[in-house]
């Protein structure tokens, strides 16, 4: 009779158990589903936003550059757009016809493109490379086909098909350069089309690997508990909700300078942008061509900031040491933030890769 008592006991706490946690899922999801509703509505302005003449946040985010870095009116990039699946996606050129390379910008999930025009493609530009930076789908100004499901692998398909686009149009050796997950996205990309000459990256993230989550999630709870969560309900309805990407990475130390890093955070274009979980889960689970030790396609390139309080070199050199079949190289930028704003980093990263384009072998 006992027994009976404890099992009906047992039973019912397990009973309690479950709907609480029932509950407590229904109200988290509930809450985010608010959320994504509520990001919805605020979002409508953005689509105002047509190119970047009208937004204030890139102009606020150069005055933390040095003064030779800021664009003027002769000194600036070409916006212009590419159709491809529906997106109308906008692009940042430093035309230059007569350059040896071309140089493709990639940004990461807390930056956009004309970020990376201001740090990367006008130095190299004056240093005589053409450069092209893109703002993938959910970011910056491009405008995203309302019918599409943008995820991790969207991006790789699309700058694949962007080399593809240009290597018919011009066949110039491209270089691809990517920043934070840009790095390890300008890698898959070229693990899958090899008309890429060169391949440079500020860290080179595997998210597969357990250590990179944990270093590179805001806390270990949305590294263990939230990674398995967005693979669960990536293929569900849940999938299409938004969450902020500071609520799930250190975006806090995108920068170190505090004033910038809050223009970066009120700026839902580049660090203050809302993803979808099925976003998350791709990038965290996204599986590449070929793996390091098969990759042959070109060198790599590693510019890593000294100072980078996200990203340290610890969690780029694992994926470094299984590059075996392909010259590659690394260069501190020394006083360097994630997002670099300082010097004489910002001068090491122009001359890095300036020498690393420089010394690559003839390809078409």
């Amino acid at each position: 009779m006992s027994f009976s008592v404890a099992s009906t006991s047992y039973g019912a706490g397990m009973d309690m158990i479950s709907n609480g946690l029932k509950k407590m899922i229904s109200g988290v999801a509930a809450i985010f589903l608010t959320m994504t509703t509520a990001h919805a509505n605020d979002s409508n302005n953005d689509a105002l936003l047509t190119d970047y003449s009208q937004q204030a946040a890139w102009q606020a985010i150069q005055t933390f550059l040095p003064k030779p870095m800021h664009f003027t009116a002769e000194y600036r990039p070409r916006e212009s757009w590419w159709s491809w699946q529906g997106h109308t996606i906008h692009l940042d050129r430093f035309d230059n016809p007569s350059a040896p390379y071309r140089v493709i910008l990639l940004h990461g999930v807390g930056t956009n493109g004309r970020q990376m025009s201001m740090i990367t493609g006008g130095p190299l530009s004056r240093r005589g490379f053409e450069t092209i930076a893109l703002d993938l789908p959910g970011y910056g100004v491009t405008r995203v086909n309302p019918d599409a499901v943008v995820t991790y692998n969207t991006w790789v398909d699309l700058v694949s098909d962007f080399i593809d686009a240009e290597k018919a149009r011009d066949p110039r050796p491209i270089v691809l350069y990517g920043l934070s997950a840009g790095g390890m996205l300008a890698w898959h990309v070229a693990a899958r089309n090899r008309q890429v000459a060169g391949v440079v990256g500020m860290t080179f993230l595997d998210q597969r690997e357990q250590v990179v989550r944990d270093a590179t999630a805001r806390n270990w709870f949305m590294s263990r508990v939230g990674g398995l969560s967005a693979n669960l309900a990536a293929p569900t309805p849940f999938g299409k909700m938004k969450m902020p990407m500071w609520m799930t990475s250190k975006m806090s130390t995108l920068v170190n300078n505090e004033a910038a890093l809050k223009v970066f955070l009120d700026d839902p274009t580049s660090a203050g942008n809302w993803v979808t979980i099925r976003f998350l889960d791709s990038y965290l689970n996204y599986q590449p061509a070929q793996e390091p030790e098969d990759f042959d396609t070109c060198p790599v390139l590693l510019t890593q900031p000294e100072k980078d309080a996200w990203t340290p070199l610890a969690l780029s050199q694992p994926f470094m040491a299984r590059l075996k079949k392909v010259p590659q190289k690394t260069v501190m930028l020394g006083n360097a933030g994630h997002y670099p704003l300082e010097q004489p980093g910002l001068q090491q990263m122009e001359d890095a890769i300036t020498d690393f384009i420089n010394s690559l072998p003839a390809k078409p």
